[in-house]
């Protein structure tokens, strides 16, 4: 896996190169049948990518946010999200993502959280994560009242989990912000935050952020503390701290 680390990179670096052209500049934008936005840049920069992974492994399949499947019953399935965050996108803020993943039977081995404006290069595979090529990890948090904790939308939790456990999960932990999407998972993987929750992700959001948090030595599981690879949710910890995270995001009835 880390002999696919070179073109993992220029798969982002191709990406990037479409963004920085669209960023804060006056395109048009479109939203889904879910209200989610799109734009000319999340399509172009999907395209590049797929376009890439083709000529060089005809024999792996695709699975993109905009572009949707090619081959996805291959041995080695690549997962594409060319622009998490496309809310903080078109709000010209720099918030947000590419997220790159390669999956074999199904589970992810290798991901790629990579910051086009910033050029923050982040990668985990077999163990462990790099980010620019210097190793990277969580840091410790000997507990929830020393934890940072960033969600990606406050009301999501009310409308897909349990938002009261949340809400007093937020005031419990030492900092709670809305640093979310694939940022969020960036800040714990580089150890400069402990806890990051999604109550609702789709397949394009997760695969990546696995194993760059777990290759950073970090834990990240499901809203109630299984596969992430199913569970559609997340919640990704410095480590020490997950299961009592978990105990206080899913309260006894």
């Amino acid at each position: 896996m880390r002999a696919l680390i070179p073109f993992t990179q220029t798969l982002a670096e191709a990406s990037a190169q479409v963004i920085r052209r669209y960023f804060r500049t006056s395109m048009s934008i479109e939203h889904k049948a879910d209200a989610t936005p799109v734009t000319v840049a999340d399509r172009k920069a999907e395209e590049v990518m797929r376009e890439l992974i083709m000529k060089e492994f005809p024999g792996h399949g695709v699975i993109g946010e905009e572009w949707g499947k090619h081959q996805p019953d291959a041995e080695y399935v690549w997962v594409l999200d060319p622009i998490d965050g496309t809310k903080n996108f078109v709000s010209g803020s720099f918030l947000f993502g590419t997220l790159i993943a390669l999956l074999r039977h199904g589970r992810p081995i290798l991901g790629v959280i990579h910051h086009p404006l910033l050029d923050q290069f982040l990668v985990g595979t077999e163990g462990q994560a790099w980010l620019n090529g210097q190793r990277t990890s969580v840091r410790p948090c000997p507990g929830i009242e020393d934890a940072t904790l960033l969600a990606s939308a406050h009301w999501t939790a009310h409308r897909h989990q349990d938002g009261p456990a949340f809400e007093a999960l937020t005031r419990q932990v030492r900092l709670y912000r809305t640093w979310g999407d694939c940022h969020g998972y960036y800040l714990v993987a580089t150890g400069f935050a402990d806890i990051m929750v999604d109550p609702v992700v789709a397949l394009w959001d997760a695969m990546a952020v696995i194993p760059v948090v777990e290759g950073a030595g970090g834990r990240i599981t499901d809203y109630q503390g299984g596969d992430p690879v199913v569970g559609g949710s997340l919640v990704a910890t410095a480590g020490g701290i997950h299961d009592q995270v978990i105990r206080l995001l899913n309260p006894p009835t």
